[in-house]
């Protein structure tokens, strides 16, 4: 590929949720921050919402290789669940026994919270994190809740944290989940990078990749801003194409015509009926990405 052209050791611009190219940026750190605050005394729920592609799985990556082992993890990446499914699925992260031709909500609720007070009691805190939180619903989200009302006097034994697009935070405002919404102590929506930070953001990831010079000129900074409006993942997209078309071209900067051609490529045409679904396909796109990213690191975890 083009890393050796440009002096690199790594892919700068892949559009794996990798922590280590992660960008804090004022809204990412301040996004971040929410999260730790989660895992503190308070406890119950926090929320991180923000559009498709701004980096809310990359934050909440993070946000894991900050976690000791005094800290027991169940991540949901498909929350299309049933409330038994729920449990269920908390019980196999969780690694909690049980016999499937047994299951019920209250045995699998039981035994997760006979965990929560075993790992409070060994000075350990259980998180649970449930990524694209959105699709859950609403009698789902009850359950979630009725798990939180295991406490001490002082601290929740089971620290949950939503991540999902913006409806969610119009799904917890109905009337039925005001409870819930009640015992949200952190909440934080991701905006996209302005365009002095997309300048920023391409200069660090650059640097994490081992670039020593720079890759793309003013106007190819830019026309990626124009294109990409700030999002995160369709910037990596487009900065990866248009690199690619440099080095095709043997180019050492990348330039505006470079991008262009690169969202070209990406974007769909922007005449007629083409036009009129570019927000909905690339969007619908791009959400794939951290799905498909979840299934790797499920994997790894299965398999480590």
């Amino acid at each position: 590929m083009y890393t050796g052209f440009f002096g690199l050791h790594s892919q700068p611009f892949s559009i794996a949720p990798n922590p280590d190219f992660l960008y804090l940026s004022g809204r990412h750190a301040e996004a971040l921050a929410h999260l730790r605050y989660g895992l503190g005394d308070a406890g119950g729920f926090v929320l991180l919402t923000g559009e498709v592609g701004t980096g809310k799985t990359t934050v909440s990556r993070a946000l894991l290789q900050e976690l000791d082992e005094q800290t027991e993890l169940a991540f949901i990446l498909n929350p299309t669940l049933s409330e038994l499914e729920l449990l269920a699925t908390i019980c196999d992260e969780l690694r909690i026994r049980y016999k499937k031709s047994d299951a019920s909500l209250k045995l699998l609720g039981d035994k997760i919270k006979n965990r929560l007070l075993k790992n409070h009691q060994q000075g350990k805190q259980t998180l649970l994190i449930i990524d694209e939180a959105q699709h859950l619903q609403p009698v789902v989200l009850e359950q979630l809740r009725l798990l939180t009302n295991l406490e001490t006097n002082s601290r929740k034994l089971l620290q949950v944290i939503l991540i999902g697009q913006p409806e969610l935070q119009q799904l917890l405002q109905r009337s039925d989940l005001r409870q819930l919404a009640q015992r949200i102590t952190a909440r934080y929506h991701l905006m996209p990078l302005t365009e002095a930070e997309v300048q920023q953001y391409l200069s660090y990831r650059l640097k994490v990749a081992g670039s020593e010079r720079p890759v793309f000129e003013p106007g190819a900074i830019r026309q990626l801003y124009q294109r990409s409006q700030g999002i995160p993942r369709l910037l990596n997209l487009l900065a990866d194409r248009a690199m690619l078309a440099a080095f095709a071209r043997q180019k050492p900067l990348v330039g505006k015509a470079e991008v262009q051609q690169a969202a070209k490529e990406i974007l769909p045409a922007s005449t007629g009926q083409a036009q009129a679904m570019r927000p909905a396909l690339w969007l619908w796109l791009l959400a794939l990405v951290p799905l498909m990213a979840g299934l790797g690191f499920v994997l790894a975890r299965v398999l480590g």
